[in-house]
């Protein structure tokens, strides 16, 4: 399926993403990708020690993993030119082995670039667990294709 051309964004439109586990493979795998062996997220009786009680997944993780998540849905398969910025992402509650994530994205702006052939989208984007608790939230900047002429 390929991807919305800029032109089929509207702002107000919305599209909740599928949900993907976190296993504890995926923190370990993350580790190693980024050299963040940080106790909190590698060390079980290190982080049991914690306010957390538990080992918990790297912020980044759950960032890496929305953006996969949103990619996935196809809306911007083949038609993202670019992911042009990150703004105000706070990092609200831990995700934890075995939480289920998914994101939650809400076009709140689009502006007409023809310069590049195409425009920019800026969305809100919260990512929750399987409880729908925000767990992170932000706003991405995006980059699409116009639709071809």
């Amino acid at each position: 399926m390929a991807g919305l051309y800029f032109e089929e964004f509207s702002v107000g439109q919305s599209v909740k993403t599928v949900g993907r586990t976190i296993s504890e493979d995926a923190i370990f795998s993350f580790a190693g990708l980024t050299g963040d062996y940080n106790q909190i997220h590698t060390d079980a009786a290190f982080a049991a020690a914690t306010q957390f009680g538990q080992r918990i997944a790297h912020g980044l993780l759950g960032l890496s993993i929305a953006v996969g998540l949103i990619m996935r849905t196809g809306l911007l398969e083949g038609t993202v030119l670019a992911f042009r910025e990150i703004q105000e992402w706070k990092f609200v509650k831990p995700f934890f082995i075995g939480d289920t994530v998914h994101a939650v994205l809400t076009i709140t702006e689009t502006k007409a670039l023809p310069r590049i052939g195409g425009g920019a989208l800026t969305a809100h984007v919260e990512v929750c667990n399987q409880n729908d608790e925000v767990c992170q939230r932000g706003t991405l900047n995006l980059l699409m294709l116009s639709k071809p002429k």
